[in-house]
């Protein structure tokens, strides 16, 4: 036998005996908390627990598809984990259809009583009490009174009572009262599942674990949780030789349904993949209705008179083909198929021992959901993640708090950034903040309020910063040190070329100037930053300050400008860009164009000169043949002219005069037809010299 069969078929066995003993209410509190940055929460509770005990939490509804998702449970002391029970959640208008009296959709009393049909009620109205049974409810027209003329429609109960059938109008019931009590306890019910249905915010969940004796006990889950989030304080002292201070605040809510008292809560930036499954709400799968197969009856047989030798009538088809057909559809399955059905119809029950220990030993031991939490808060950061993690947190339910989680110097100065495309004008107050004191911890994005010289001096945003790395902020304009931008400079050329297979290979040189002029109207020596935008990652600065960083879009320049001074800083950017040129498919204009622009060797210069020379003799031949083609077509069109006219013109001088000038034309476009082919011949020969000097042109 599978050895892990035979233990959950002991485990099975042991389970009446242990559940044998009333079991005892179990108070197990949050001890661990892990807020994730996407959104959900890790909860574990631990507590002690005596022989067969239940655990009781509340939970909201929307967390129960969490809960059900990825609760975890683990008894520390060789018991097992029972039943974990939470009240079902059926849509409420099936709930309300499942009882006698259907109260979905809010029905009038009209409708309501005409489900009641055979009813026994007892009702009364302002003159009278009767007893009797519904027999239903209808519709009448009755006068409106006073002056209205339209009738209106007024609801009628129907009764059967002792005296007969009784016609009551429905505005007239003052108390109605059901003689059943089981209709009036259906009715009971409905109204107790209609106001539970209010009250569906909050869900018991129970938990039961069975064993014997005192032993500790653990269960943890994943729900929902606001994100948790970080504000910081920086503050400059007011003499030169302070430290600057940081101060580091998050902002944690607790939304559940437990207080948190004295909890180890670990703030972590990770992104884990989370999801909500709906398995909190039945599901009812739509299945075909199909029709009870029944066998059609034999119809009455008539029987005609026999003749010797005489061909037998046929049988009437639609009775034999339906007996027969009813045989075939009913036949009963064969003994084989029989003797499988048991074996297919059969499912192995679930093992419940899979939810003890000893079945989760693949792993080499039992299931342990704090071991990974255990592991990242005394590391502090795992891979690219980081945590905070707090002990002693003591937080009631549905309040919020500021936990402190830096508080220390740092490292920082005051400086000014400018940046033309921020503000043109004058640039912001800064600061640069070096995460490298020791022990730093990884700071995660957030807002920066700053304090100098004992006062607000604006807010700020810091993008994460991890220890050893440097970030900037801004709080505000430094009105006090105005910037100009002069001397902007943009221009190309084309700075080097060679010739490789008739292809042009250029190298183009983008060059770019802009100086900046700054003034301290300060009493104190200020650092400025500049910030330039780069052209492309391949772009460098040439015969200017080396940058004091580089982003990937940025070059970064620092200036240090004493009180009352004025400084400039010109910084130029160098890009060169390789471009190719088939020679063959330009104009020698565009040859001749670039050059006039760049800078060639005398070998490269040669070999393009000659390009374009050949490019502009073939383009010489090409119009000289466009020309002949014009005085061609000019010809033709005037011919057609002088025909028409020679079929109205009499004999005489007009006609002969028409003649002579047909005659030359015709001589005229002999010579220009002539001249084509010739132009033709040398354009192709022309263009095909060109091509063979190209294929052996490389010039370096």
């Amino acid at each position: 036998m599978n050895p892990r069969f035979a233990l959950a078929l002991a485990t099975l066995a042991a389970l009446p005996t242990l559940a044998a003993a009333p079991p005892t209410t179990a108070e197990l509190p949050v001890r661990e908390i892990a807020l994730f940055s996407s959104g959900v929460g890790y909860f574990q509770h631990e507590g002690p627990v005596r022989d067969n005990a239940t655990a009781q939490f509340q939970f909201k509804t929307a967390q129960i598809n969490d809960l059900l998702k990825s609760l975890v449970l683990q008894d520390l002391g060789g018991g097992t984990i029972g039943t974990v029970t939470y009240p079902s959640q059926d849509p409420i208008e099936k709930t309300l259809r499942s009882f006698q009296v259907d109260i979905t959709g809010n029905p009038p009393l009209a409708d309501l009583l005409n489900q009641l049909r055979g009813a026994k009620i007892l009702l009364s109205t302002a003159a009278d009490k009767l007893q009797g049974t519904v027999l239903g409810v209808e519709l009448r027209d009755v006068p409106a009174g006073g002056e209205a003329k339209q009738p209106i429609r007024a609801a009628f109960l129907n009764l059967i009572s002792a005296a007969g059938i009784r016609s009551i109008p429905l505005a007239d019931v003052r108390s109605l009262q059901f003689e059943d009590p089981a209709l009036q306890a259906e009715l009971d019910k409905a109204l107790a599942a209609l106001s539970a249905a209010r009250g569906k915010d909050k869900k018991t969940v129970g938990v039961q674990f069975n064993g014997k004796g005192e032993r500790a006990v653990r269960l943890g889950y994943t729900v929902e949780t606001p994100v948790w989030k970080t504000s910081y304080r920086l503050v400059f002292g007011s003499k030169p030789e302070d430290k600057p201070h940081l101060q580091g605040w998050a902002l944690v809510e607790n939304q559940t349904e437990n207080d948190w008292n004295d909890v180890k809560l670990s703030l972590v930036s990770g992104r884990p993949i989370s999801f909500i499954q709906d398995l909190y709400r039945p599901l009812y799968v739509q299945r075909p209705v199909v029709q009870s197969e029944t066998q059609a009856s034999i119809r009455p047989q008539t029987y005609d008179e026999g003749v010797a030798g005489a061909p037998m009538p046929a049988s009437e088809p639609s009775a034999v083909a339906g007996v027969a057909g009813g045989a075939a559809r009913n036949q009963p399955a064969s003994k084989a198929k029989m003797a499988r059905a048991p074996a297919e119809g059969l499912r192995q029950l679930p093992s419940f021992a899979g939810a003890t220990a000893t079945e989760n030993d693949s792993n080499g031991g039992p299931l342990d959901p704090s071991a990974s939490i255990a592991a990242a808060a005394s590391a502090g950061a795992v891979g690219e993640l980081f945590q905070y993690t707090v002990a002693g947190v003591t937080l009631p339910r549905q309040r919020s708090a500021m936990i402190p989680i830096v508080n220390d110097t740092i490292d920082a100065e005051k400086i000014s950034i400018f940046n033309e495309g921020v503000l043109a004008k004058f640039p912001l107050y800064g600061a640069r903040l070096k995460n490298t004191a020791p022990g730093a911890l990884h700071l995660l994005g957030g807002p920066v309020t700053i304090y100098a010289d004992g006062r607000y001096a604006g807010d700020a945003r810091i993008s994460d910063l991890p220890p050893k790395q440097t970030r900037l902020l801004s709080y505000g304009i430094d009105l006090q040190l105005p910037v100009l931008v002069e001397g902007v400079k943009d221009n190309q050329r084309v700075q080097s070329g060679k010739i490789v297979g008739g292809v042009l290979q250029l190298a183009r040189k983008y060059v770019s100037s802009r100086t900046y002029v700054a003034e301290n109207k300060s009493d104190r020596t200020k650092k400025l930053v500049v910030e330039q935008p780069r052209r492309s990652k391949d772009s460098k600065v040439v015969d200017s300050p080396a940058p004091l960083e580089t982003t990937e879009t940025l070059w970064r320049f620092q200036v240090e400008i004493a009180a009352g001074k004025t400084e400039k800083l010109t910084i130029n950017e160098e890009q060169v860009t390789s471009e190719s040129l088939a020679l063959l498919g330009t104009t020698g204009e565009t040859v001749l164009g670039y050059l006039r622009e760049g800078s060639f060797a005398p070998a490269v210069k040669e070999a393009l000169t000659k390009a374009a020379t050949m490019q502009q003799a073939i383009a010489e031949t090409g119009r000289q043949t466009e020309g002949r083609e014009e005085q061609l077509t000019a010809i033709t069109e005037e011919q057609g002219r002088i025909r028409e006219n020679l079929k109205t013109a009499d004999k005489g001088t007009y006609k002969d005069r028409l003649s002579r000038k047909l005659d030359d034309q015709e001589t005229q476009i002999e010579k220009l037809q002539g001249e084509m082919n010739a132009l033709r011949k040398r354009h192709e020969l022309q263009q095909r010299e060109f091509e063979e000097y190209l294929k052996a042109l490389n010039v370096g």
